[in-house]
């Protein structure tokens, strides 16, 4: 592993702890040469599934990408990077032990708002609101009032 620090690859693990269910292990290391701490996350990358796009277009699956979406829905929103890690974490695993190896952007785009949804009401509705092209106020407001119960 390089060091982010120093670029030297000769470091050592302190610590490893397996997280989510031994889904991603968690290490933590020291620089041989700089004597700087660093953590690294592992997580198996056996999936080759593809997105099945609005217009039928198919491309591979991409955490970051996901993560992109994710990150601007809670843009200036006290949503912690751990907490949106797991909601990735979580609709990996959705992805994963779906047997298909196509899942419609759609499917996925609802297991992101579900989770949104819980995590926080206001990123998940500017996330709904590009997901689901809101193309006026009057939807914004359906949304809005499903949200609090009206």
């Amino acid at each position: 592993m390089k060091c982010p620090y120093c670029g030297s690859v000769e470091t050592k693990v302190l610590d490893k702890r397996d997280i989510n269910n031994s889904e991603i292990t968690r290490r933590r290391r020291e620089c041989s040469s700089c004597n700087k701490r660093f953590t690294t996350y592992e997580r198996v990358e056996a999936f080759n599934v593809l997105i099945i796009k609005k217009d039928g277009r198919r491309e591979q699956y991409s955490r970051d990408k996901l993560k992109k979406g994710v990150l601007i829905a809670c843009q200036k929103r006290n949503v912690s990077m751990d907490r949106i890690g797991k909601l990735l974490d979580k609709v990996e695993s959705k992805i994963m032990s779906n047997d298909k190896r196509e899942i419609e952007a759609k499917k996925v785009g609802l297991w992101v708002m579900k989770e949104l949804k819980k995590l926080d009401k206001i990123a998940y509705i500017r996330f709904a609101s590009v997901y689901r092209e809101f193309e006026d106020v009057t939807r914004f407001k359906e949304e809005l009032n499903k949200l609090i119960g009206k």
